[in-house]
C-alpha cells in the first residue's frame, strides 16, 4: 500500500530504489515557512524525520531538499539555493523530472535498516527502544533496560554484551533475512526484518539484510539508566 492524499502519492514509501521518474506538479507556492516550494503528485523524496535525514536531489535542472510542509501536510521540495527562484515558475500540472542523489539515498536507507536491526539485537538483551539517529557519522541507537534486562555494570560486561549484539547482527545479515513494509489495523505502516523484528517507520529501507555492508557496532555507552549503541553501515553495491 502506497500512503496517499488526495493531492500526493509517497513513492518513496513504495520503493526504495526509485530515484528517477517523470512528475507532476500537485501544488506550488511561496512562503515564510520555506521559501518558494512545489509538491509533486508522484513524490520520490523523503523529507527528513524519524531519525532519518532527508534526500537530495534535483527537480528539472534545479537543486531541492524535501521538508514536511505544516500548512499543507504535503511534502514539498524547497530550493536549495537561497533564492529559489527557479521553482517561481512551476505551477500545478507542470510536467518535470525528479532525481534523487541515489548514492545518499541508498546510505539512509542502510543507516535506517541497520538501526533496526540493531534495536532488534538490543530487544534480545531485554532492552527497549528509547531514540534513534540514523543520521551518517552520527548513527546510534538508545535503549532502556525493561524489567527482566539488565544495564552493563563495567567493562566486562559492557564487552560481553557488545560480542553478543554483534554475532546478533552478523547472523541475522548473513541469513538475509528480507525487509518488507505492510499496514496494521490502525493504518500505521509497519517495518519487518524477516520474522525478527517489526516496528512502526516510516522511512527507507534495504530490500534484505544481505544488502547491507560493513554493519559495525562501534560502541557501547551505558548512560543515565539507559544504553546507547552506535554503529554504522553502507549499502553493498547494486548489481
Amino acid at each position: 500500500m502506497v500512503h496517499q492524499s488526495d493531492a500526493q502519492v509517497s513513492l518513496y514509501l513504495e520503493d526504495t530504489y526509485l530515484t528517477d521518474i517523470a512528475a507532476h506538479v500537485a501544488a506550488a507556492g511561496r512562503d515564510e515557512e520555506v521559501g518558494a516550494w512545489v509538491a509533486l503528485r508522484q513524490n520520490i523524496f523523503h523529507p527528513q524525520g524519524g531519525g532519518q535525514p532527508a534526500d537530495r536531489g534535483r527537480l528539472d535542472g534545479h537543486e531541492v531538499v524535501p521538508v514536511r510542509h505544516a500548512a499543507t501536510g504535503l511534502v514539498v521540495l524547497r530550493a536549495g539555493d537561497s533564492g529559489g527562484q527557479g521553482l517561481d515558475g512551476l505551477r500545478e500540472g507542470a510536467a518535470v523530472r525528479a532525481r534523487l542523489d541515489a548514492e545518499l539515498r541508498l546510505l539512509h536507507a542502510a543507516l535506517h535498516t541497520a538501526g533496526h536491526l540493531v534495536e532488534a539485537a538490543g530487544r534480545a538483551e531485554g532492552w527497549t527502544l528509547a531514540g534513534n539517529n540514523h543520521f551518517p557519522g552520527q548513527a546510534r541507537v538508545e535503549l532502556t533496560p525493561s524489567e527482566g534486562g539488565t544495564q552493563p555494570a563495567d567493562d566486562e560486561d559492557r564487552d560481553k554484551a557488545l560480542d553478543r549484539l554483534r554475532a546478533f547482527v552478523a547472523a541475522a545479515v548473513a541469513d538475509d533475512l528480507p525487509v518488507t513494509a505492510d499496514h496494521d489495523a490502525a493504518g500505521r505502516r509497519i517495518v519487518r526484518l524477516g520474522d525478527l523484528h517489526a516496528a512502526p517507520c516510516g522511512g527507507t529501507h534495504v530490500r534484505s539484510l544481505a544488502d547491507l555492508a560493513e554493519v559495525t557496532i562501534s560502541g557501547l555507552k551505558p548512560k543515565k539508566g539507559r544504553v546507547r549503541v552506535s554503529y554504522t553501515a553502507s549499502h553493498r553495491p547494486l548489481s
